[in-house]
């Protein structure tokens, strides 16, 4: 990633603990300005003291719960209004173990609330501001989940895969105006995520866990490299590149006027 002259700020939402305040610290590394977004003052006040003092960029934090309407609208305004900001770190998320019989609806809402609605509504926020400067950046956290809904909570995977889809929408939608977007699918990761999920990240087998400052790495390495889709633990590339051959292979025959041959014997009119 590169960097000018002119200020360029990175709004980062979960920044207070793991993967957000391990990319705060390697975008402070490399020149941004922060504005650090959360729910835990106190946390926000430490991240950004240290950053700070490490790095000399300027950090501010915005204190806020994305799900609650004036809270998310107040980060809304920001990122249409500082036109510093030019990289948009959409992290903050909730996940879930219990499956859905065993979850209550309100924190399914909550869920959705976050992981969807907040994340559209910030991304939608910014976008017309990078795109009408021909520049910027937008990363979105999703998850393996996305693309394995039967591993975690069903409405915690389908949120993921609404990130990815939104993700290669936007790609397809502004890719070419400038605008850098990434989608990035962590597996197990060693953060707090877990502990509220429900299943300590010391429960998990170990061999599956990423370190968080690796996975932070690896992703922004895959940034650097201009990939779309950032997998950090997926050894071979090639794996993903043909898993999304087989998606649009289905295209052409996704809409026709007949519905397919298997199904014409059982419709009311086939005799």
């Amino acid at each position: 990633m590169t960097t000018t002259a002119q200020t360029t700020t990175a709004l980062i939402t979960g920044a207070s603990t793991g993967i957000g305040a391990r990319y705060a610290q390697r975008l402070a590394e490399r020149g941004y300005d922060l504005v650090l977004v959360a729910r835990n003052q106190q946390r926000l006040e430490q991240v950004a003291a240290r950053l700070r003092a490490e790095t000399g960029r300027k950090v501010d934090i915005l204190v806020a719960d994305l799900t609650q309407g004036a809270d998310l609208r107040r980060v809304e305004e920001r990122l249409a209004s500082d036109a510093s900001i030019t990289l948009l770190l959409n992290n903050a998320g909730l996940g879930a173990t219990a499956s859905m019989l065993d979850s209550s609806v309100d924190d399914l809402d909550r869920m959705i609330a976050l992981n969807v609605t907040a994340l559209t509504r910030l991304t939608r926020a910014v976008v017309p501001c990078l795109v009408a400067r021909g520049q910027g950046t937008i990363i979105n956290i999703s998850s393996i989940a996305a693309v394995a809904p039967e591993v975690l909570n069903g409405t915690y995977g389908g949120s993921k895969a609404f990130v990815l889809a939104l993700t290669q929408s936007l790609q397809h939608e502004v890719g070419a105006k400038g605008i850098r977007v990434q989608a990035v699918l962590p597996g197990a990761t060693a953060t707090e995520f877990w502990d509220h999920a429900g299943v300590p990240v010391a429960h998990l087998p170990q061999e599956i866990v990423m370190p968080v400052n690796d996975m932070v790495d690896a992703a922004l390495a895959g940034l650097d490299q201009g990939e779309v889709i950032t997998i950090p633990a997926l050894p071979d590339s090639a794996d993903w590149d043909s898993f999304e051959n087989a998606r649009r292979a289905l295209g052409p025959n996704l809409s026709h006027t007949r519905p397919a041959p298997r199904y014409i014997a059982a419709l009311p009119d086939a005799a």
